[in-house]
């Protein structure tokens, strides 16, 4: 049985790292399988942490996985098959809509919340 914690460092030059530690039945390097939409990356890697600190997990992104909107990845045990994490690309201008979207609610709820205050305000004073 493999007890596995996915812990997530960075992301830098397109390559997510993430830290695996806990156990491996058998010992030796954790089988690791990432998903973008039911298909699996190729370049995974999973090398040796120094004075048994764990397992560096690399995930090279694709260029061709990147597109406008949400792009997310999965990160599984490949012998057992349970989630040890994912994590999330968002780009383009399909998500710029969304943004402001969610802004300007932001924005309609600190007015609601300003108006409050004064009132609050004039009718203590």
């Amino acid at each position: 049985m493999t007890k596995l914690i996915l812990t997530k460092t960075k992301m830098i030059e397109g390559v997510w790292e993430g830290v695996l530690t806990g156990s491996v039945e058998g010992g030796g390097l954790p089988s690791v399988k990432v998903t973008h939409l039911g298909r699996g990356l190729e370049g995974v890697e999973v090398t040796p942490l120094p004075e048994d600190r764990g397992w560096l997990l690399r995930v090279p992104v694709p260029v061709h996985t990147l597109a406008d909107g949400m792009q997310t990845f999965l990160i599984v045990d490949a012998t057992s098959e349970e989630r040890l994490g994912d994590f999330a690309i968002s780009a383009g201008e399909a998500l710029g809509e969304d943004y402001r979207a969610e802004l300007d609610l932001l924005r309609a709820e600190l007015d609601m919340l300003k108006r409050a205050f004064r009132r609050h305000c004039v009718e203590t004073s």
